[in-house]
């Protein structure tokens, strides 16, 4: 009967060694000028791919566009990435972004898009606060890594929680008291009765370089404001 146990196991971790889930092979990432070289098998755009949105308060789900957000070009939008098994099981939703990032070029200040509302009921304005009253947060992939959002608690000084999402934005209701993402800047309490978008958002991409122009990313943080 041992004979048999481990036999079954050794062709198992065999067959394991093989397998491959689409989209999840390993990326190598460099800049601009290395990847038009023909003999270096790197990238060097990285594209930024956003999820549903969910919540905690909530079990309804939303797809991105359900929400007023930035759209990415027509041409962006059939570079969709076709999930896997897991991720279609799980309900993900995984769609191009109007974001987009270059390996080893810093880019400050730019602006996506610029969205005005009327005074009044605006519907699409609406939907935004109902959003931000229940908590929903953004999913957002970088080389099939969430985007992650780390943050103090507040309970040590050094302490950093991290979440594989980010609010849409928070709520300081009409006693001044703040909810969720509000609590983590004091300044949000002085408006009471205030919804707060979170519409700018800086993306730190850690990597590894492994040789010179030839790296792996490793790690990518967002911080909203």
């Amino acid at each position: 009967m041992m004979e048999k146990v481990v036999l079954v196991f050794t062709l198992f971790v065999a067959l394991c060694n093989g397998f491959y889930l689409p989209g999840l092979a390993p990326v190598n990432y460099c800049d601009e000028k290395s990847s038009e070289n023909p003999e270096n098998d790197c990238k060097s755009k990285v594209p930024v791919f956003v999820n549903r949105l969910v919540s905690g308060d909530s079990i309804i789900p939303y797809e991105y566009t359900s929400f007023d957000f930035c759209e990415p070009s027509e041409e962006n939008q059939k570079n969709a990435p076709t999930e896997n098994l897991g991720q279609v099981l799980f309900g993900e939703r995984i769609r191009p972004s109007a974001y987009h990032l270059t390996f080893k070029r810093n880019d400050s200040c730019n602006t996506v898009c610029e969205k005005t509302y009327k005074t009044g009921d605006d519907e699409k304005l609406k939907f935004l606060k109902y959003g931000m009253l229940f908590s929903y947060e953004n999913r957002w992939i970088v080389d099939n890594l969430p985007l992650a959002w780390c943050y103090k608690t507040g309970a040590e000084p050094d302490e950093l929680y991290c979440s594989p999402g980010f609010p849409l934005g928070c709520y300081v209701d009409e006693n001044s008291e703040p909810r969720d993402a509000c609590v983590i800047d004091p300044e949000f309490k002085k408006q009471a009765d205030t919804y707060f978008l979170f519409n700018h958002v800086k993306i730190t991409i850690i990597y590894n370089e492994k040789i010179p122009n030839q790296a792996r990313i490793v790690k990518a943080l967002i911080e909203p404001e």
